[in-house]
């Protein structure tokens, strides 16, 4: 029997085997006796078989049963592959000898003799239910290919020169031949076009194409994968060698390029990561990265042309079917991006330069005429549209004709304003967005006044003339040294076909003034005004910057976070802290957004130091003018100070609360408060709860227990430290209606204890609610037990509020009240200067003056003038813009909902906290509590790429620490649910 060639007939149905008749096959053919569960294929039959008297981890077997118009050699040559790439290492499956002792087996049907296999069935999970993949999936699915291709190259056997319909060598005449099954003319023809210009793209290069032994098949379904932690399943194994056969090397790589996209539609580019992985191991030619994207746009017509063919010949094909959706996908996906974009990102990402010869021919400088002579004057202004524009300040840049304002304003000044190209504009970022917005300035925008003559930079062709997307003025399409320039906003006589001289007139600004000026390196190219920043670099090297035809210096803005990155370590210490793997490099605020260099915005969801939002104008206002005015320390006399201390004395939980020190930060104000309970009571021990975090001076650090921000903390706690369990009634040791007393039955019997701080308490000193471990609000009435007892053995209770209080819980400003208690002593810092370094501690007068005993006391920043009124200004516009109402109606509003998540989600164990403090702990089981630390990660990632920024907490590090400004908006918190739900359904 000659090798198979899919041309001489029109589709396989699978063979017509049952459950039953592959449990018969297992036995009389292979020995091997169980339970059959049938596995899916497009045109064969596999079926899982598992012994009877299998003991647990046992090898299971796939039965399968091949269609009869493969030939022997072909299925010879597969098994001969699998054993191959066995002794190479590789994870494969291995063929089974029957009881006659051959490999292939055959079982007389009706229709035909039909081959038969048993092969070894490696466990682990396919890629193929898996939603969303992160990028180190995507490369280890790269890696994977290259690495099974590189293996093939030698490989060689009779049965591989086969006719195959997967074979992207017959890409083109499989979908002529298959085309009629698509239901929808539109869509046939658009197969059918697409289909055309891919192989037009493919004619030039084929003949440098390599050819090998190749898999043909290894994609999200045909691989074996390795769980991790987190939860990403890393692909290790390879299965499925039914379209092994001589092919492109390349076509490898697109196949298994193309199974990645319907895992990311959004974002085509994301299968970048699989190229960049396959070409470490399989380094490509020129002409094979010029083919690759049209050989995967190629792979996804044929996918949906034989997949459309398939469930209609094979009614009964259910994975057929259930793979429609997602092949469809996969054609959407990578046919929505145009070749000269897809062929620049790929250089781009490898690192490769474009094509010799396929530059355009330049013209010396000095022979080019600037396009619109009014910039030759040099009266000119340039406009900032970036992330960091001061222009832009106080929200502006969200006004729709933010950029007219300003381009009006500078035009008062100046005769002509231009904004360059290659800006990331702040006035193109869009607020609640899971995609990264067009940003990325593809031209140069030039205003200046209606009526002003342009002229042709060099000898030109007229192309087009066309109409604006705005409507202002018309387009001429220019073709000049091998470039296409493209110049909206004009007025002119000119038609298509006219030549123009360098310096002649083509026309004058239209009555906007609004000038738009593109470079295109491949004339006719559809590119747009704004990219998406992930795209921004392919488009650059088709779209270059204008400037010299208008005779002025490139202006493109440089944004490399990854630089960023770079100079950030090269002179911090290595336990500074850093938020995610590969972080934006964030520049700007606005109430409770934060925007990255390349203008995408993030929900900013753990900002709790910026409490009534970033970059409040009437914050910065204050703030500005009193550095304007005066900024000195608290040993001067001056009425901010005095002011500020009375509205927190105002704000105070009982009027014995009465007086106030600042100082600059939260470590500050616990370390002191500590201070003034050892003064006061003249004793030195101080109780503090397990997993507690208050700061990072000595004193702070000594009664902060967090395993996370120090391993060793417990161990190394001093003597003077004694530690009782948190009140965790979620998943500490005591729980349910008596955990209050319970909880409190502990502290008595440490005050009992010989070893603990006996006669020589201080003070006991807790977060009314737990922040560190993810908003955990104690049982009610613990607090209140606690703090009898201390005070009965004469000590002081410290409240530590620098992040649980400040309004922040909605219905209460001080997370004591919340529990019903008045402690001794409160400190306050981060809300309480919206970034500015300011902290204070709240007291007893008798407690304060103990400070007295051991001298004066001084805080250079805190209570400085400039600090005084960045506190007075917070506390303004928690009053005047109800923050502490919004916090209760939004946190109500968000707890509902998260509540809601968790019905649907097992990942989510509980939601903790109220008002804006609340926590989202996650657990791998509801019942052993196993914290979820590796995924909690992993969704943080993922929901950065999705505009959220949130971050793990607890020193389990599962919990989602939710404690965003105040201000956030009812729209703001559903985009955030919506956003995790969308996570914890898709995965990260």
């Amino acid at each position: 029997m000659s090798d198979f060639d899919f041309f001489s007939g029109e589709g396989l149905v699978r063979p017509d085997i049952t459950t039953t008749d592959a449990e018969s096959m297992a036995a009389s053919l292979f020995g091997v006796l169980g339970t059959a569960r049938e596995l899916g294929s497009q045109q064969d039959r596999n079926f899982l078989i598992t012994r009877h008297d299998a003991a647990p981890g046992a090898q299971r077997y796939v039965l399968k049963v091949d269609n009869p118009a493969f030939s022997a050699t072909e299925l010879a040559a597969q098994d001969a592959v699998m054993e191959y790439l066995s002794a190479r290492g590789m994870r494969v499956p291995r063929p089974v000898h029957g009881l006659n002792g051959s490999i292939r087996q055959h079982w007389p049907a009706a229709e035909a003799t039909l081959p038969v296999r048993l092969l070894t069935f490696i466990e682990g999970p396919s890629l193929e239910a898996q939603g969303y993949l992160a990028p180190p999936v995507v490369r280890a699915l790269g890696r994977l290919s290259g690495t099974t291709a590189m293996h093939l190259r030698d490989f060689a056997a009779d049965g591989l020169d086969r006719t195959l319909q997967w074979d992207l060598r017959n890409a083109k005449a499989v979908i002529d031949l298959l085309v009629h099954w698509v239901p929808e003319e539109e869509t046939r023809a658009r197969l059918s076009a697409i289909a055309d210009s891919a192989a037009a793209r493919l004619a030039g290069v084929v003949s440098g194409l390599r050819l090998q032994t190749i898999h043909g098949d290894i994609t999200d379904d045909n691989v074996i994968c390795r769980v991790l932690p987190n939860g990403h399943h890393l692909p290790e194994g390879v299965i499925d060698f039914g379209d092994l056969g001589t092919g492109w090397l390349v076509a490898e790589l697109a196949v298994t390029t193309a199974s990645v996209l319907h895992h990311v539609p959004d974002n085509p580019f994301a299968a970048l990561e699989a190229i960049v992985a396959f070409d470490e191991v399989v380094p490509l030619t020129d002409d094979e990265i010029v083919a690759l994207w049209p050989l995967i746009v190629l792979r996804g017509a044929v996918l949906v042309a034989s997949g459309e063919q398939q469930v209609r010949i094979d009614e009964d094909n259910d994975y057929a079917r259930h793979r429609m959706d997602a092949e469809w996908h996969v054609f959407a996906a990578a046919s929505a991006i145009g070749w000269e974009e897809a062929e620049a990102a790929i250089r781009q990402a490898l690192g490769r330069p474009s094509r010799a010869g396929a530059e355009p021919e330049t013209i010396a400088p000095d022979r080019i005429v600037p396009l619109i002579p009014a910039l030759a004057g040099g009266d000119c202004e340039l406009l900032d549209f970036t992330v960091t524009s001061p222009a832009l300040a106080d929200g502006l840049w969200q006004q729709t004709d933010a950029e007219g304002q300003l381009a009006r304003a500078a035009l008062t000044r100046r005769r002509v304003a231009v904004a360059p190209y290659g800006q990331f504009r702040l006035t193109r970022t869009q607020s609640l967005s899971r995609r990264e917005p067009h940003t990325f300035a593809l031209f140069t925008e030039v205003f200046l006044p209606a009526g002003s003559e342009l002229i042709a930079p060099a000898d030109a062709v007229v192309t087009a003339v066309e109409v604006t997307e705005e409507g202002d003025g018309d387009s001429l399409v220019l073709a000049l040294a091998g470039i296409e320039l493209r110049i909206g906003g004009v007025t002119s006589g000119l038609t298509p076909g006219a030549a123009v001289a360098a310096g002649e007139t083509l026309g004058v600004s239209s009555p906007a003034g609004r000038v738009t000026v593109q470079e295109l390196t491949r004339p006719g190219l559809p590119a747009p005004h704004f990219a998406q920043p992930s795209r921004a670099a392919a488009w650059a090297r088709l779209a270059p910057d204008p400037a010299r035809w208008l005779g002025m210096a490139p202006q493109a803005s440089v944004v490399d976070p990854a630089g960023e990155l770079a100079r950030r370590a090269a002179v911090m210490a290595a336990a500074q802290e850093k938020y995610y793997e590969q972080p934006p490099q964030i520049e700007r605020g606005w109430r409770e957004l934060l925007i990255d260099t390349r203008g995408r915005s993030y929900v900013d969801m753990v900002n709790n130091v910026a409490v009534i939002g970033h970059s409040h104008p009437r914050f910065s206002r204050a703030v500005g003018d009193q550095l304007r005015l005066l900024n000195t320390n608290s040993r001067f006399l001056y009425s901010a100070l005095a002011d500020l201390c009375e509205r927190i004395v105002a704000k105070s939980p009982d009027p014995g609360l009465d007086t106030v020190l600042l100082v600059n930060s939260g470590s500050e104000a616990v370390d002191l408060a500590l201070r003034l309970a050892r003064i006061h009571t003249g004793r030195g021990g101080v109780v503090a709860l397990r997993e507690g975090y208050h700061g990072w001076t000595m004193a702070s650090d000594a009664v902060s227990t967090s395993a996370f921000d120090n391993p060793h903390a417990v161990a190394s706690r001093p003597d003077w430290v004694h530690i009782i369990d948190a009140p965790n009634s979620y998943r500490g040791r005591h729980r349910g209606a008596a955990a209050a007393a319970d909880y409190a039955a502990d502290l008595a019997h440490l005050l009992a204890d010989p070893d603990g701080p006996g006669g020589d308490l201080a003070a006991f000193i807790s977060e009314p609610v737990l922040g560190n471990a993810g908003g955990v609000v104690p049982p009610e009435g613990y607090l209140g037990l606690v703090y009898e007892q201390i005070r009965a053995h004469g000590g002081l209770c410290i409240a530590d509020e620098v992040q649980v209080g400040y309004g922040r819980l909605g219905s209460h400003f001080w997370g004591s009240a919340q529990q019903g208690v008045v402690p001794d002593i409160i400190t306050v810092a981060k809300a309480m200067g919206n970034g500015y370094p300011l902290g204070a501690v709240l007291t007893r007068r008798d407690i304060a003056e103990s400070l007295a005993r051991e001298g004066n006391f001084f805080s250079s920043a805190g209570g400085s003038p400039v600090s005084c009124v960045a506190g007075l200004a917070v506390l303004d516009v928690i009053r005047d813009e109800s923050l502490q109402e919004n916090a209760d109606a939004v946190g109500r509003h968000l707890a509902g909902r998260l509540a809601l998540l968790a019905e649907r989600h097992p990942l989510i164990g509980m939601v903790h906290g109220m008002g804006l403090y609340l926590g989202v702990e996650l657990v791998r089981d509801r019942d052993s509590l196993e914290p979820a630390t590796s995924e909690t990660t992993a969704i943080c990632e993922r929901m950065l790429e999705l505009g959220v920024i949130v971050q793990p907490t607890s020193e389990r590090q599962n919990v989602l620490k939710i404690k965003p400004p105040l201000c956030l908006s009812r729209e703001s918190a559903d985009f955030f649910v919506d956003r995790l739900d969308e996570v914890l359904q898709d995965g990260w």
